[in-house]
């Protein structure tokens, strides 16, 4: 019964966090979601009593391709343009 309850979580935090990586706007959160969905899908594999494949899940996915997504975002965003009120603010210095 305990396992089921784990079972249950899981699946609910890889759910809830694969449809955060969908709906979320700002690409950083966006990737923050994505590595707990990656660390959840590791738990289930841990469940499975697959544990290689849950620290290769660990190594590769989290600690490479996320960290590639967290640099792609972090060097292809962009800076927003002043606003009305902050341009003035800008000029009165």
């Amino acid at each position: 019964m305990l396992e089921l309850i784990a079972f249950v979580l899981f699946a609910v935090v890889t759910l809830g966090s694969a449809l955060g990586v969908v709906l979320l706007r700002d690409p950083w959160h966006s990737a923050l979601m994505l590595g707990i969905a990656l660390l959840s899908v590791a738990v289930h594999y841990v469940m499975l009593a697959a544990e290689f494949v849950a620290m290769m899940q660990v190594l590769v996915y989290v600690g490479g391709v996320l960290i590639l997504i967290t640099f792609a975002v972090m060097l292809t965003q962009r800076e927003q343009p002043p606003t009305a009120g902050e341009s003035e603010e800008v000029t009165r210095t």
